[in-house]
């Protein structure tokens, strides 16, 4: 390399401060992939490669990498921001931008529950092309809205502690079932026959229906393999919960603990069912939070059960719905497959904890 020719390029020599910037940079999700492409040149430049390798590794022209090293040289990390291009001059300035995004956060129109972009554009006299951009550019959506639900169990910690403790290590020698009930669930055959689907074209369905009665699927769940117990039942009360439990019994080998993780309902803790489990020792019952089915495993199968076989099917009485939830349990246990729990207590807690305080700083900016 000693007779190499041509322009001698300045060494580009970066402070701590800047290279933490350029990775915080390309770290980050949300920023522009141009700015985190640039970052990426100037970082493999102060590495010492020559602009051509530079080029070639990161997919871009040899003159793009120049550009933004002299750049760089010229302004340092000022110089990869976007320069004020030519063009109209503003008509809207920030004080204007200002008062659109406290209308929208702190007020709502006459005639609705939260604004659009043209009703916020008649409101405030900007055309409904401003109003979005200025809503993008803040990320506003009035039109979007989410619910929360949370736990006012006096012993959600505990519980929340016992019960993924079961999930993530479970005892020796014990079987974990996750246990609930599906209640009133629909026999639903539509007014006319479903149209198939055709090139181009979903299936089709009409949207009333008639309804041939109900049934309720009382399910268990084995954490460890994923093996499925249920039955259903014209009624859903403590008579027959009871059954089920001599059901779940009969499937059980000899010589194991049983636990079993249940809701809070009525149905679970009356005498008779109590009674039934203090004669069996072997039987260690861990009630979920209030308000908090998330954490029972075997939802995560209904929803499994709604989303393939109820939801879209067609059932002309309850024996006919109840032999299709029947043979999607057989269908199912040919080869099971468990669910994996990937979150511990402690991440969850912390979850619920940061949510809490978001919501309070929420609470007290309004008030």
């Amino acid at each position: 390399m000693a007779n190499a020719t041509g322009r001698p390029i300045s060494p580009l020599v970066l402070s701590a401060d800047e290279r933490a910037y350029l990775e915080r940079q390309v770290r980050r999700r949300r920023v522009a992939r141009s700015m985190s492409e640039r970052c990426r040149i100037i970082l493999r430049c102060a590495d010492g490669l020559p602009s051509k390798s530079v080029a070639a590794e990161l997919g871009v022209h040899e003159h793009t990498v120049g550009k933004w090293r002299r750049r760089f040289l010229k302004e340092r990390v000022d110089g990869l921001l976007d320069e004020a291009r030519p063009g109209r001059p503003r008509t809207i300035d920030d004080d204007q931008v200002a008062a659109v995004i406290e209308r929208t956060l702190r007020s709502t129109p006459a005639d609705a529950t939260h604004w659009s972009i043209r009703s916020m554009g008649n409101a405030t006299g900007f055309s409904h092309t401003t109003i979005r951009r200025i809503w993008t550019a803040f990320g506003l959506q009035p039109h979007r809205s989410q619910t929360f639900k949370l736990s006012s169990d006096p012993l959600f910690v505990d519980k929340v502690r016992d019960i993924v403790g079961l999930y993530l290590s479970p005892p020796n020698r014990a079987l974990v079932l996750s246990v609930d009930e599906k209640s009133q669930i629909q026999a639903l055959d539509r007014e006319q026959p479903v149209l198939p689907m055709m090139p181009g074209i979903p299936e089709r369905r009409t949207h009333s229906y008639v309804r041939h009665g109900t049934t309720s699927l009382f399910a268990a769940l084995d954490i460890a393999s994923g093996f499925v117990i249920g039955k259903c039942y014209k009624r859903h009360r403590a008579a027959e919960f009871l059954d089920f439990l001599k059901q779940i019994d009969a499937h059980v080998p000899q010589g194991l603990d049983v636990h079993i993780i249940m809701d809070n309902y009525a149905t679970h803790k009356t005498a008779a069912i109590r009674t039934w489990l203090a004669r069996r020792p072997h039987y260690h019952v861990h009630f979920t939070p209030t308000s908090a089915s998330w954490i029972n495993q075997v939802e995560r199968w209904f929803a499994e059960l709604t989303r393939k076989q109820l939801r879209r099917g067609v059932h002309t009485s309850t024996s006919q719905l109840e032999a299709d939830i029947r043979t999607f349990i057989e269908r199912h246990n040919e080869k099971p497959k468990p669910y994996k729990w990937t979150k511990s207590a402690d991440e969850i807690l912390s979850s619920v904890k940061r949510f809490c305080q978001k919501t309070e700083q929420t609470l007290c900016a309004e008030l």
